[in-house]
Order: structure tokens, then sequence, then C-alpha cells
């Protein structure tokens, strides 16, 4: 080889489970030849051709044949596809120069395992730094033995075996021998293309299969070169193990589909396997067409038979699909058969047969190759036109110029011009040429009295029209104005607003008019007389107070008169409804006075209803309860007031709860009544010592003689007094002439209150020095005229109510 390292690739492909190629025999054994990819698949044993070669036997095998041109060395590497190392090839040579039916003993094998030898890497072969030639089973060897030296002409079998695992390998060659180099395939290496095209040329068409003349690629793979055979397969399997070749012609079994060609040297056996593509064309890809859809007309003298006169070449451009136009002919025919045929085509303007629905097939074909062609049906299509009827609109003229002008809401006449179909549209005109469309069918003004207009009805769904025409007439009748007597504001919501019965008018707008005239109401003029957004009989008015509608009166849906409808809302009399006052019993007989209280107008314009049975605006009451009274204004319209008297009284007090004697005196009062009260507290000379509250609590009260004062703050009914005493002592006192504290005396007992108290004085000892009198000045801090020293000195005090207390005091000098 030179320095040359040649490679063969060995590449397995399965297909959902199905072996693409298998070779598995010494008989099929595949011929190595220069660089030259084989695909291989080495499931299956096959036959067993050797048994017991280094402890092993094939499990899943490939054969190769491989004959050397030059002498030298030859050598392999192995290496799975995958780097696992529980993948697990062997191999094993026979040679030289044996037959498969006499193969001899193995000159080379390796059957170690690599994962049990211990192996990094799961590759095996012969190279030339090994020495061993036989090497396994399992743990024994390292997967590599000593590479052949070998003499041109030489040829060996070489039996590829996988034990365990299930990847691909790549094999690469190594050592200096050459191999015979495979023919070459001319037309891949100059770039000759080999794909064949042809249209569907055979019956049945369009089913995608036709014939091929394969060996018209012959010439082109084989070039000048001598002793070599070309065959045509339908696998690579075939092809690289030589088998099934094809006949030619070939009709193919897809409608693309790859062949593979195998040229062989017919001397050295080599081969190369290449493939080229057979491609079926069905013709122009077409788009999905549209139904071609006409309206009946008159051009043949009637529009409802359902026939009329289609251009066929306008549906061309959609056809065609964006294919050049000039690259395809395009003709019409009655029926598929005359289309595949190419019989009695039709003409472009053609007068459909079939009445409303009718099916033409349309070929197109290449025009280089007429073959090449694809048939498609055409819908033809003539929707109905819709009924039409004419009518005719009478309206009011009531705008102030009785000039027989007026306007008109053309859309009024629609459910008569198309008959009441819901999926019906109609367009005005002012003109025969229908040149001049009425934009605003709602709001049109005439221009003569009578006017025709002319109207298409159009079916929404075809958009197909029939015409009709509209005759505009005006009337100058007249219909009464009417206004409707006031209903009171009484809804609960004085705000202008009422429900209104409208029909209530009926009679006053009809008053000496014919019977069979119909009534309708709205809020315009314009409304009423264009008959749109047509009130309810029950309408609240929108214009609070005082509103002008409109009353349209009809005969047979024609405008007869407008009128003028007022309604009005009367204001209720505006006076306080509720209202709370108090009477102060302790004034009775004594009267107050209570009125009906009206905020707007004069009392003279309204009466009076009042549930004592009075009708005066003012009535004098000195009894409590609720008191009620109807105001009515000249309207009519009432409105009721309701005035509770509720009492109010000065207090009673049931009782005084004082807590004295203590370093936290308070009084606390407690009163009846129906009053509300609050209460003040002053003392003897009239100083105000605690001002008006709403508690009837005091506290932290010196001690003395107090007023307590409660008044009535819900109706000032009056206040009540009593006087009240705190009992307190001093804690000492300085009898030396000062005219401060000269004495000790108990508080809050006097004359007034608990005046035969008993009071007792004694020195630390028990001694009595003194028994006071409330009414006395007090102590002067001397016994039998003399003065006693500083000292703390004990009090007992037997009060008229029955309460006793001790303590002390001290005397300081």
């Amino acid at each position: 080889m030179n320095s040359i390292i040649k490679k063969l690739s060995f590449l397995f492909i399965l297909l959902n489970g199905i072996s693409l190629f298998s070779q598995n025999d010494c008989v099929d054994a595949i011929i190595a030849c220069g660089n030259s990819d084989i695909t291989l698949d080495v499931s299956g044993a096959g036959i067993q051709d050797f048994a017991g070669s280094c402890s092993s036997n094939e499990n899943h095998s490939v054969w190769l044949q491989v004959t050397v041109v030059t002498d030298g060395t030859l050598g392999f590497t192995l290496t799975p596809n995958s780097t696992s190392i529980t993948e697990d090839y062997d191999f094993f040579v026979f040679g030289p120069n044996v037959t498969c039916d006499n193969l001899g003993n193995t000159i080379r094998c390796s059957t170690t395992n690599p994962q049990a030898a211990g192996a990094r890497n799961n590759t095996t072969g012969m190279n030339g730094t090994s020495t061993d030639e036989f090497e396994g089973p399992g743990p024994n060897g390292d997967s590599f033995v000593r590479w052949l030296d070998v003499t041109a002409g030489d040829s060996y079998f070489i039996v590829i075996d996988r034990p365990i695992g299930n990847s691909p390998f790549h094999l690469t060659w190594t050592g200096t021998a050459e191999f015979s180099d495979p023919p070459n395939n001319t037309a891949n290496s100059n770039g000759t293309p080999l794909d064949l095209e042809s249209c569907d040329i055979t019956a049945p068409f369009k089913d995608g299969f036709t014939t091929f003349n394969l060996n018209q690629n012959t010439p082109a793979i084989v070039g000048t070169q001598t002793d070599v055979t070309v065959t045509y397969h339908a696998t690579a399997s075939d092809a690289n193990i030589g088998i099934n070749a094809l006949n030619s012609p070939y009709t193919n079994t897809a409608i693309t589909q790859t062949i593979y060609t195998r040229i062989t040297n017919n001397i050295t056996g080599c081969f190369e396997v290449s493939e080229f593509q057979l491609n079926v064309t069905l013709g122009p890809n077409l788009a999905t067409r549209s139904n071609y859809v006409l309206c009946d007309d008159l051009a043949d003298g009637n529009d409802k038979n359902g026939q009329t006169t289609f251009n066929l070449s306008t549906k061309d451009a959609e056809i065609l699909n964006g294919l050049p136009a000039t690259d395809y002919n395009i003709s019409y025919y009655t029926s598929e058969t005359n289309a595949e045929n190419k019989t009695a085509a039709i003409t472009s303007m053609y007068y459909n047969n079939t009445p409303f629905n009718e099916t033409v097939y349309v070929r197109v074909e290449d025009n280089i190759y007429p073959d090449c062609n694809t048939i498609v049906p055409l819908i033809l299509k003539v929707n109905a036109t819709p009924q039409a009827f004419n009518h005719t609109l009478l309206q009011c003229d009531e705008d102030g110029i009785s000039d027989g002008l007026t306007l008109f809401n053309l859309n009024e006449a629609n459910n008569v011009l198309t008959g009441g179909a819901s999926n019906y549209s109609t367009v005005f005109y002012t003109d025969a040429s229908k040149t001049n469309m009425v934009n605003d069918g709602s709001n049109f003004s005439n221009t003569s009295n009578p006017q025709t207009i002319f109207v298409d009805v159009i079916d929404n769904t075809t958009n197909c029209t029939s015409a009709c025409q509209l005759t505009l007439e005006v009337s100058v009748t007249q219909a009464d104005n009417v206004n409707l007597t006031p209903i009171c504001d009484d809804d609960g919501t004085e705000d202008g607003y009422h429900i209104f019965n409208l029909n209530n008018a009926d009679t006053q707008v009809l008053r000496g008019l014919p019977n069979e005239l119909t009534i309708t109401y709205f809020e315009t003029y314009n409304n009423a007389l264009l008959e749109q957004n047509e009130l309810n009989s029950t309408y609240t008015n929108t214009v609070a107070y005082t509103q002008t509608i409109f009353a349209r009166v009809e005969n047979n849906n024609n405008c007869y008169g407008i009128s003028e409808v007022t309604l009005n809302v009367a204001k209720l009399p505006e006076i306080n409804t509720q209202v709370l006052a108090f009477y102060c019993l302790n004034n009775f007989p004594d009267t107050i006075s209570i009125n009906a209280d009206l905020l707007v107008g004069s009392p003279a314009n309204h009466t009076y209803n009042w549930s004592t049975g009075e009708t005066t605006y003012t009535i004098e009451v000195n009894q409590t309860g609720n008191y009620n009274v109807t105001v009515t204004n000249a309207n009519g319209c009432s409105k009721n007031r309701t005035i509770t008297i509720e009492p109010s009284n000065t207090a009673s007090i049931q009782n005084i709860e004082i807590i004295d004697v203590s370093e936290s005196n308070s009084i606390s009062v407690f009163t009846q009544g129906e009053g509300i009260y609050q209460y003040a507290l002053l003392d003897v000379e009239g100083n105000v010592i605690w001002p008006y509250q709403n508690e009837n609590n005091f506290d932290n009260i010196a001690p003395g003689i107090y007023t307590v004062s409660v008044i009535d703050t819900k109706n000032d009914c009056g206040e009540v007094n009593e006087l009240v005493s705190v009992i307190g002592f001093p804690k000492y006192f300085t009898p030396n002439g000062d005219g401060v504290n000269d004495t000790w005396q108990i508080t809050g007992v006097s004359g007034m209150f608990q005046p035969n108290s008993k009071i007792l004085i004694f020195d630390r000892y028990g001694k009595l020095l003194k028994e006071l009198s409330p009414t006395e000045v007090g102590w002067n801090g001397t016994f039998k005229g003399k003065k006693l020293p500083s000292d703390d000195y004990w009090f007992s005090i037997k009060l008229e109510d029955g309460r006793t207390f001790k303590n002390h005091f001290s005397l300081k000098i």
C-alpha cells in the first residue's frame, strides 16, 4: 500500500427490525477492494462454516474476502461505534488461497472479551507490535494479534463476529500490502446526472406508475472502462450481494424510487455501488378551485331558469396556482372522459346545460410534454335571484309648509319589498339607471309628490339582485294636539319624572277622526315622521315636569297625521314631612303651636286636613303623641306631614348618694323624668364648684355643704335644686390666735344637717377632753381653761343618721 492506509467502513442499518442487508456465509463473502464503502448488517450467524476456532463459533458474523496485489503486510483495526466495554468483537482469518469448502484452520484469531480482560477499550485487530497469533477466549489476551506477511496474488477470508453487544463497527486496514481497486462510476466522477424522470404515460393514468429504460444510464456509468458489468437493483442489499438484477424497461414501485447500480470488475470481482432516483410526474400542481358562481340574469330572457353564460377563461389564473400561463395549455370539457381523451372541448364562453349546478372538467397540460397533465373538476353554480315586490309609502306633511315634501324612512318598506325574507337587503336609487344611490334611506327628503324610488333587492347570501319600485306619496291631513292632565309626582322620588300610560291620550288625539286609525308615539317629530324608536305605551318622561312627545296617526300603515302630546308632572306640596317636638309636662295645661310647615308657596293656596279634624295651617296642642296633616296644593297633589310630640319635664331627684369622711369624697345624683338632664354643683354661697355636665357624678369633693342643681336640656323645662352635706374633718389645727385654723370642728355637720350629732375629743390616753355640738364654733385646744400641748388627739363622732367615725388629728402650737 506504500504509506497509504486503506479503510473499509461497515454501516449497519435496521428499519423497524427489518435487515436491509445480511451477509454471514463464506460463499457470499464481500470482496474488499480499495477504499470501497459497503453497506452491511452483521445480524445472525448463517451457516456455521467453521467450529471451535479459538474456542468460539459464529454468532453474528460478516465474511470478507481480501486479495492483495502487492507484497507486504496485512493488518487492520476494528473499532465498535459504541465505546461501551461490553461490546465484544472477535475475528478469524483463513488462508492463503483457500476455498469455502476447504477453509482449513485459522491462521489468526482473537476471541478475547475486553471487559473480562480488563481492557481500557473495546477495539481489536492485527498489528505489527503484537507477537501472538492466537488469543482468547474470555480474559485471555489483549484483543490484538500479529499481522500477516503477504505475497501479491494471495487471497484470505476474514470473519468478523460479534458474540456480545449490538453496536456497528468501523474497520481500518493497516500494513503495506495493497488491494485491487474497484471499478469507477464515471457518471459520479464527472457529474453526469443519472436521475430519470417521466410522466405517467401508462394506463391507468395518474396512479404514479410507468416504465423507465434503466439501461440508458449504462454508457454514462461505464465510460471508457472495459471488462466491467453494470446491473441495477431495487435495494442496496441486492446490489452489494449482486443478486436480483432488474430488467429494463422497468416499472417503478413508488412515485419517487431509489435505484442502486452495481458496476463490477469482471476479472477481480471488485465492485462499486451507487444510486439514482426514478421520479414520476403526475402533472401540474393545481390550486384548490373555488366554485364558479354567477347570479341568474335576463340575458337569456329568463332570470329564474338557473342558466347563464360563464366565461371559463376567467378561472385560468386561479387554476394554474402561479404556474406560468405560457408553459401550459388549458382546455374545458363536459366530462372527465372527454378531458382524458382530449375530445369535444367546449368554448370558454359556456352556457350551462344543467340548471343551477353543473360540473365541467379542466385539463391542464405541459406545452412541451402534453402527457404530463392534470384534470380537475370545476363546479358551475347559478344562484337564483330574490323575489322583489313593488310598494307605496304614504307620509304626513306636518313640517309647517303644506307643499307635499317631507321626510321618509324608506327602510320602513323593506318588509314588503323583500316579501319578509330575513336575509334580503335593499338599495335605493332616485333614477331608473341606478346611478344616484340614496345614502341614508332612513332620512330621505322627497323632491316630488308622488315620487318613484328604484330599488334593488339583494340576497345577502348570494349577492344576487332583483329590481322593484317604491312609490312615495305625501298626505296633508292633520291630527289634534293634546295637553294631558298633570300627574302628581308621587312615585316616591320628587324629581319631575313619572310613568305615563300613553294610551290615555288616544281618545283626545283621535277626536273627530275615522275609527280605523292607529296611533304610535315617539319622542321627536323626526322619529314620528320616519317611524324610528317607537315608544312603549308605558313611558317615563325624559324631560322633568313638562315634555312634548309626538303621536303618529296611521291608516293601514300610512301616515294620516302627527300631533303633539304634552306630558305634565305636577309638583307635590313642598313641606317637611317629619318633625320632632317636645312638650313640658310640668307646664300642663299650657299649649304649644304646630303647623304644616309649608316651604314654598302661600299657605292660603293650600288646604289642610289634620288628624285632630282641624283644617287650619296652625293648631294648638298640649298632649304628647303623633299629629298628622295632609297638605294639598292647587293641582290636587297632596303630601303628608307627621309631627311627633314627645314629653319632657323637670327632673325628679330620687336619691343622692354621698361617699364622705374618706380620702376621695364623691356625690352621685339619681333622677327620673321625661327630660334629658345635666348636673351642676354649687357651694353654700352659690359659687359654681362644678359646671353643668352630662354625668351625674362629682368626684374628689371637699367636705362641706353644697347645692346639687339638675336642669332639663331636652326642652328647657326648668331646673331642680337640693342641698347636700359632705362630712369631713381637718387633719390638724393651730390654736395660736392668728385667725387661721384656730379651732377644730367636723365639716359638713350644721344646724341644718344632722344637728343632733355628738362629737367627743380624747387625748392619747383616752381621757375625754371635750364634747362638741355641730352648732358650736369648734374646740380651741384647751382643757379646763389650760392650753394643751402639741400632740395627736382622738375623736369619736356619732352622727344623727346613726353612722359613727373614729380617727385622730394633730394639735400644733
